[in-house]
């Protein structure tokens, strides 16, 4: 989507700013879009991490509102509604760093050669069984491409080796993601 610099430090102000407003029990009044671009319906993600340990991530795969709305939206679930974590403390809102991924159309693949570790995010699907991974997560763990798969698996409630099955579909994207310690 290449976001200027500046939607970016938008985007995470209002994602704290929000975050915040909701922790101490106020409303939040929807702004006017920053700029067009901000308007274009893009999936998106945030994720939450406290003390370089994920504290909630939340978001939408698929393009289904403009991605100024969508960020509003997933940073009040990432914080709040996350089902793995407790809602986020007004106390602890200062030790959360905030990073925003920015995705891709999906692709469909049928050669799992294609998958570049740091480039693209998995969702692997299989009957009513769905699971997602966000790129940066093979590099955080230092994977290679079959354990990216493996995990993604799993995450979806399959047996790690599901994605060789030929019911299988493997689809790939690519994110753009910044967070509060790359831009501020």
């Amino acid at each position: 989507m290449n976001l200027t610099p500046e939607e970016k430090k938008y985007l995470l102000a209002l994602s704290r700013r929000i975050i915040v407003l909701k922790a101490e029990g106020k409303e939040y009044e929807k702004e006017e879009y920053f700029t067009t671009s901000l308007k274009q319906q893009t999936g998106v993600f945030i994720t939450l991490n406290k003390s370089h340990q994920l504290r909630g991530c939340i978001g939408y795969v698929e393009g289904l509102k403009a991605l100024q709305n969508a960020v509003e939206e997933m940073s009040l679930a990432a914080a709040f509604e996350d089902p793995r974590f407790p809602p986020i403390e007004k106390d602890e809102i200062k030790d959360i760093e905030i990073e925003i991924s920015v995705l891709s159309p999906l692709e469909t693949i049928s050669d799992t050669s294609q998958i570049e570790i740091g480039r693209h995010g998995i969702i692997i699907e299989k009957g009513l069984m769905r699971g997602l991974l966000l790129p940066q997560v093979a590099t955080d763990y230092n994977w290679d491409v079959q354990t990216f798969l493996e995990q993604t698996c799993q995450k979806a409630g399959l047996p790690a080796g599901a994605w060789k099955e030929e019911s299988t579909e493997i689809q790939i994207f690519s994110a753009e993601i910044f967070s509060e310690s790359d831009l501020f």
